[in-house]
């Protein structure tokens, strides 16, 4: 498969299935690297994870979106790019890409910032090492956000039917029941930052209110300023034509004019003046006018 046939199945993809693509290479580069040329694990991702200390935050703030887009292993991956797959259809059934995004990028601020101020004002935080990587956040606050905005929308699950917001109950009330076990308290703060993303967009949207509006406009203005400014030679050209379109125009009618004169001016050489018809001769008058 060349580059150009990837390029052109990449651009086939939706929004939800192109970042499950980036994930992926992301996850891929991240491993793959630092063990071809010898360095230590941590050797790229330790530029884009979230740390927990404010002013290490500040030193690399692009963070507290980057780290969505590194993962611990392939188990973690998985089930992240599993959920946002199958919960990105049902989205994207309903809203075009761009509100995904909203939620999606939102909801990974929302849970890095959930991360931050519970390991800085939190006791039971203080003093432990962290940082924070994965989509999980990202993937909650699109997950919640369909079971908040259709909760009785039935989905298969292996072999039965199930509502969506028995799923969204489910997985909040698991991250907060494994939140002090499992050793990964920060990975469950961030998923419960998300789903309140999620759940507070889908009900204010439901009221009519799109929260994520302001987020878009600014994400439009970032993006534009990326985008090269549109050359105006294509202005030029065309108004180039133009003017020989015109010029062209008025050289055929010069040359048509001289030409009915010289018809006439050979019809009096032939058959005198008063052969003439009254337009011939005014014609004539008046571009000897002219002259």
């Amino acid at each position: 498969m060349n580059g150009g046939n990837l390029k052109y199945q990449y651009a086939r993809l939706n929004i939800a299935e192109k970042l499950i693509a980036f994930n992926v290479v992301v996850f891929i580069i991240n491993g793959l690297f630092p063990f071809l040329l010898g360095l230590q694990k941590n050797s790229i991702v330790q530029w884009f994870q979230l740390p927990k200390d404010f002013f290490d935050f500040l030193s690399q703030p692009w963070s507290i979106i980057t780290y969505s887009f590194f993962h611990g292993g392939l188990g973690h991956i998985f089930w992240n790019m599993l959920v946002l797959y199958f919960a990105g259809r049902i989205f994207l059934n309903l809203f075009d890409g761009k509100r995904f995004l909203n939620v999606y990028l939102l909801g990974v601020i929302l849970g890095g910032l959930f991360f931050l101020l519970s390991y800085n004002l939190f006791p039971a935080f203080f003093g432990v090492n962290a940082v924070l990587i994965g989509a999980s956040a990202g993937v909650r606050a699109v997950l919640i956000f369909i079971c908040a905005y259709i909760p009785n929308q039935e989905v298969r699950l292996i072999f039965f039917n199930i509502k969506l917001w028995y799923i969204g109950v489910f997985v909040v009330v698991m991250d907060l029941v494994q939140m002090p076990y499992t050793g990964n308290a920060g990975g469950h703060l961030a998923h419960l930052g998300g789903a309140l993303l999620g759940y507070v967009y889908a009900r204010q949207l439901l009221n009519g209110r799109d929260i994520g509006e302001g987020f878009s406009k600014f994400m439009d203005g970032m993006a534009n300023l990326f985008k090269k400014k549109e050359k105006k030679a294509p202005l030029k050209t065309v108004y180039r034509k133009t003017k020989a379109k015109e010029k062209s125009k008025k050289e055929y009618g010069k040359e048509a004019h001289q030409r009915k004169i010289d018809a006439i001016l050979d019809k009096i050489s032939k058959s005198g003046y008063e052969s003439l018809s009254k337009a011939e001769k005014d014609f004539l008058f008046k571009a000897g006018k002219e002259d």
